[in-house]
């Protein structure tokens, strides 16, 4: 028969001591499997620790790593804004100058209007004082022989020289025979004045003609020396001395 080995007992002591002066050492006695069992336990308690700073200090690196690109982020979308906020207010400034410009324009506009429209009033009312018979309707120096009652009419008696000419700017509405004078002409001036030329000559216009103020309508000859004048005023005869140039 074979004889049994019996496995050998190993006990494990651990010594514990205390700093204190009075304190004594103690001794722990364990077994072989315990002991194993605490180191293995030891270990891991030691490997968690280790684990545990480890993936703490990953951990921080990570949140420092995310803290510094969010702070880079930030600071970079900080000068976006701040060079589009620059850009914004650039362009406000050429915008106030545009507008300044404009409105330096629009104010020099204005004034060219504003001239224009007193040239065109003037203008207006030079057209307006010329559609009015007011000048002497023969050229030269002429005698006033009578003005006669009711169709009133100023005959005029000239020189040979002597050019009868639209007391006012006017458009031919008749030229025809005149039983008194041979012949006449009529000028409506558009504002309810007519005048009527009458004298033996050949008329120098026709129907139809716009004369200006002073344009020729007869010339005088010596056989043709006298002219019949007449001005209507909305259709009725009036006096032509009443027109204060009349009398040249």
């Amino acid at each position: 028969m074979k004889s049994k080995k019996h496995k050998r007992k190993t006990n494990r002591v651990v010594i514990v001591a205390s700093d204190a002066a009075d304190a004594g050492v103690r001794h722990l006695r364990l077994s072989h499997w315990v002991f194993r069992i605490l180191m293995v336990i030891f270990c891991i308690g030691v490997g968690y620790v280790i684990g545990r700073i480890i993936y703490e200090e990953q951990y921080k690196s990570r949140v420092w790593d995310l803290a510094n690109q969010r702070i880079v982020d930030i600071q970079t979308a900080t000068e976006e804004l701040q060079a589009k906020l620059s850009a914004a207010e650039t362009e406000n400034l050429d915008m106030q100058s545009e507008v300044i410009a404009l409105n330096s324009k629009i104010d020099l506009l204005s004034d060219t209007v504003n001239q224009k429209t007193e040239e065109v009033n003037a203008l207006e009312e030079k057209i307006r004082q010329q559609s009015i018979p007011s000048i002497f309707p023969m050229t030269g120096s002429a005698s006033i022989e009578e003005i006669t009652e009711g169709e009133p009419t100023c005959i005029l008696n000239g020189t040979a020289e002597n050019v009868i000419v639209a007391a006012a700017t006017g458009v031919v509405t008749e030229v025809g025979e005149d039983t008194d004078y041979g012949g006449r002409v009529v000028l409506d001036h558009g504002n309810g004045y007519v005048t009527i030329y009458r004298n033996r000559g050949k008329s120098l216009v026709k129907v139809g003609d716009t004369v200006v103020q002073g344009g020729a309508l007869y010339y005088i000859s010596s056989d043709n020396t006298k002219l019949g004048y007449q001005i209507q005023q909305d259709g009725v005869y009036i006096n032509p001395m009443q027109l204060s140039d009349i009398s040249g």
